[in-house]
């Protein structure tokens, strides 16, 4: 490969530059969820899985599930990546009044951003860092403060917050957190009265060959269970990161207790501890894979720490800190064979040309910041989540999969523009056997979404498409998709942000005829009915991947 300076319109943008010979490296195959999770994911990297050396899972925890059929015996994967079956396969300095112009002109702010109020900058001393000389000229009128921090023994005990407009009252406890403080101007770590500058809002993941959050419980029992299925020789194969946040038991009861407190406003989690241990990540009081095999004395004091700040959060949560200490004590040394610094094995690999795929959890519309939210995840289960989970740049990713079930579903609570609440959505649920993996809910269903569908593939950026559960459809005389969102009668050229507001928008529906056969032994698309075909061309049509698309039924043949 020979570098060279940058040209833009026959313009020499940078100065040439030696050249330099480099390696070549592989590209990743990236495979993800283009709806709201269950498209069929993994039975298309168990296809793909034939071809490469490599599986990895970049995100997410054991609140995924995915079933793969292999000689008629199915295989449960909530941690592992179904790959495994395979034997081959491993962003102002200051502000306006020191020289900054014009800024409403060019200030763009997403709303998709998380809002940062007062009560979440509250130092331990009784000060908000929002009162910090940072960027108190700049306009506010978002939100009026009051209230305050109250202290005993030099400590946060209580924040009251009560903020107009809108009315609401929000306590919360806390104790005993260390002070920090804001560097005035730093880049990346301003606030405008509430609005970060840097919008990142990366719940991120970790790299783990299969295992982003390590609930190692659950990983050996997991592994038990597919290994008596017939998986062998996995001890050869499984590379775990020792970047890897762990999820402890503790985790999953606080999950259930954040969603009792919501009531029914709960937003139907699994309940597996993944939403409280990306929490532990990104306020830096989480406990790695690398702490359990490290000096086990700081991990003991680590957990300690990490269970007595969720003790007094929640004075009801159980926790046996000596049996847990002993327990992963014991874990600690049945997970050390795994454990490997994936991010430089994973570069190894592709630099000696070796062959990578990328099993992603979950969905895009489940994507903690382009998702619906908050009915989402906790983490980035689009394209980003593939960098930040595996430690790689954006050029080794080649081709990436969007799976696309051929009607739509859904488990838990959220919006759901096109869902069927008749005898046709339980006509789905049933031929489908739509009933989720992990939490064995039933998943609710709606006709095919191509707006939602064409919002994946901005963010995600698709080079091909895999069509699943097409023969799910076999007896429906017409078949429904929507094809655009409206509000008060006008078409929607974006995608909300807001959650209720997809909730409301009016959906406009095209109506196809059916093919009312079973296609289900159908190998070949040339022989499949022509209702079928059409119904495929014109998703194609709509969407515009560039790229050839694949359409799978089930039973893990390609169709």
């Amino acid at each position: 490969m020979v570098e060279r300076a940058v040209e833009m319109n026959g313009q020499v943008l940078g100065s040439p530059r030696k050249r330099v010979k480099r390696d070549p490296v592989s590209k990743v195959t990236v495979v993800l969820g283009a709806q709201w999770g269950d498209e069929g994911k993994g039975k298309v990297v168990d296809m793909l899985a034939t071809e490469v050396d490599v599986v990895c899972r970049c995100q997410g925890g054991n609140n995924a599930g995915h079933t793969v059929v292999v000689d008629r015996t199915e295989y449960d994967f909530h941690l592992l990546p179904s790959g495994i079956i395979n034997p081959k396969c491993k962003s102002l300095e200051k502000n306006e009044a020191k020289g900054l112009a014009n800024w409403e002109d060019r200030l763009l702010i997403s709303d998709r951003a998380h809002i940062v109020f007062d009560f979440h900058q509250v130092c331990s001393n009784g000060h908000f860092l929002g009162s910090f000389e940072d960027f108190h000229l700049l306009p506010n009128g978002a939100y009026q403060k009051r209230g305050g921090a109250f202290h005993k023994n030099n400590k946060i005990n209580r924040i009251s917050v009560n903020l107009d407009p809108p009315r609401w009252r929000t306590r919360l406890q806390r104790t005993g957190r260390s002070r920090f403080e804001s560097r005035s101007g730093e880049l990346g770590g301003g606030f405008l009265n509430g609005f970060p500058l840097s919008l990142h809002a990366n719940a991120g993941s970790l790299p783990l060959f299969n295992l982003p959050n390590s609930y190692l419980p659950g990983l050996f029992d997991e592994l038990e269970k597919n290994e008596a299925k017939g998986l062998a020789n996995w001890e050869d194969r499984l590379l775990i990161s020792d970047r890897a946040h762990i999820v402890f038991d503790f985790h999953q009861q606080v999950d259930g207790l954040q969603e009792l407190e919501k009531g029914q406003k709960s937003l139907g989690t699994t309940k597996k501890g993944i939403g409280p241990t990306y929490s532990s990540k990104a306020t830096r009081n989480g406990i790695r894979v690398a702490d359990l095999l490290g000096d086990f004395d700081q991990f003991i004091e680590k957990f300690q720490s990490l269970a007595s700040v969720y003790q007094r959060m929640f004075p009801d949560l159980q926790v046996n800190v000596e049996a847990e200490i002993v327990r992963y004590k014991a874990y600690a040394e049945r997970v050390r064979p795994y454990v490997v610094d994936t991010v430089s094995y994973l570069h190894s690999a592709l630099k000696k040309g070796q062959s990578v795929l990328v099993e992603g959890a979950n969905a895009a519309m489940l994507d903690i910041d382009f998702g619906t939210y908050p009915y989402v995840t906790s983490s980035n289960c689009s394209i980003g989540g593939v960098c930040t989970g595996l430690g790689l740049p954006p050029c080794h990713i080649g081709e990436v999969i969007g799976v696309v079930k051929a009607y739509t579903t859904r488990v838990g609570d959220g919006p759901f523009p096109s869902e069927l609440k008749d005898e046709v959505g339980e006509l789905l649920q049933t031929r489908g056997s739509e009933v989720g993996v992990t939490t064995k809910r039933k998943r609710r269903c709606g006709w095919l979404d191509i707006p939602l569908l064409q919002y994946t593939a901005l963010v995600n950026g698709y080079s091909a498409l895999c069509l699943t559960k097409l023969d799910i459809l076999d007896t429906l005389s017409e078949i429904k998709m929507v094809v655009a969102y409206k509000k008060k009668g006008k078409v929607l050229d974006y995608f909300p942000a807001n959650a209720a507001e997809v909730g409301r928008v009016e959906v406009e529906y095209e109506t196809l005829p059916g093919w009312n056969s079973n296609i289900e032994n159908i190998r070949e698309y040339d022989k499949l009915p022509e209702c079928a075909r059409k119904y495929v061309e014109r998703i194609e049509d709509l969407l515009q991947i560039p790229g050839e698309s694949r359409t799978f039924s089930s039973g893990g043949v390609e169709t």
